[in-house]
């Protein structure tokens, strides 16, 4: 027996809005402060992560927010010409201020204005809740600029590392337009229907029928958005059933994470779901899908 319309109905509605906004509004302005070390940079602050998306459900507690370096330029200059590369290096010169320094710089404000409960974390700066404000994600970042065959053509994204020296190159901004432009095609169902598998992918958790590291939310947000629009449809129940149905038929390893620019399943890739991942995943929603009170 199918998990019910109504269920699904539930895991469909959004998470906090109110809170989630205020609490962004907070940290955006305390890192905009014309007195912070940093404020002479060029830099941009932005909303990343599920409340950005609006994906979020009632059990996401973080608030992700980054903060983008954009007067140093790291860049990915492999697929340039031989001549563009000759041009790109006679333009370059090594910035005085790295991302690193950056870094530094957000962290000693962000405790000046939250206090000393404010820590690094492996990917982002851990803002703690307190009072009406949630949890909150800073991801330090800068602009990355990966080039294709000329200079006139690349995509903009951000790098940073983690802690322990792994570079992350992503593309936040390209991810929120393409769910957003999705939305709209699929009579917006698209959001509401990602709701729904998060939900359910939790339930599956607290019933120990899948481990919690298995599908995290940026990936089968990606797995829903390569799905055709026309699946979407005005019940839940369908949808599932049309997308899930129709990844069996899929090229998985022609899946795209919604930026339209990583590949969704590679192995070794910090910004790839695992192919073994991704296939338990599927089977245990099958399985949670036919027999939801085992």
């Amino acid at each position: 027996m199918a998990v019910s319309e109504e269920q699904l109905a539930t895991w469909a509605k959004q998470g906090s809005v109110t809170q989630s906004a205020a609490t962004y509004q907070t940290i955006k302005a305390a890192l905009e402060d014309t007195r912070a070390p940093f404020h002479n940079r060029s830099f941009d602050v932005f909303l990343q992560g599920s409340y950005g998306n609006d994906t979020n459900i009632y059990a996401d507690s973080d608030v992700d927010i980054a903060i983008r370096l954009s007067s140093t330029v790291y860049s990915d200059t492999s697929e340039l010409e031989a001549n563009e590369l000759q041009k790109y290096n006679g333009d370059f010169s090594l910035a005085d201020y790295q991302l690193a320094d950056f870094k530094a710089d957000v962290l000693a404000w962000l405790r000046y204005k939250f206090g000393t409960s404010v820590e690094p974390g492996k990917k982002a700066i851990r803002i703690p809740a307190n009072g009406t404000r949630r949890d909150a994600d800073v991801l330090v970042c800068a602009k990355h600029l990966q080039y294709g065959k000329t200079r006139e053509y690349y995509n903009d994204g951000i790098i940073f590392w983690t802690s322990d020296g792994v570079k992350i190159v992503n593309y936040p901004k390209q991810h929120l337009q393409n769910c957003t432009t999705k939305h709209q095609a699929t009579y917006n169902r698209f959001k509401a229907n990602v709701r729904v598998i998060k939900n359910m992918r939790n339930r599956m958790i607290d019933l120990g029928r899948l481990k919690d590291d298995v599908a995290p939310s940026y990936f089968l947000e990606g797995m829903l958005w390569n799905a055709p629009s026309q699946l979407f449809t005005g019940s839940y129940q369908a949808t599932f059933e049309n997308y899930i149905n129709w990844l069996d038929d899929a090229n998985h390893m022609d899946l795209t994470c919604a930026n339209g620019i990583h590949w969704l399943l590679r192995e070794g890739h910090p910004v790839c779901w695992r192919k073994d991942k991704f296939d338990t995943f599927r089977v245990a929603a099958v399985q949670y899908w036919n027999q939801p009170n085992k």
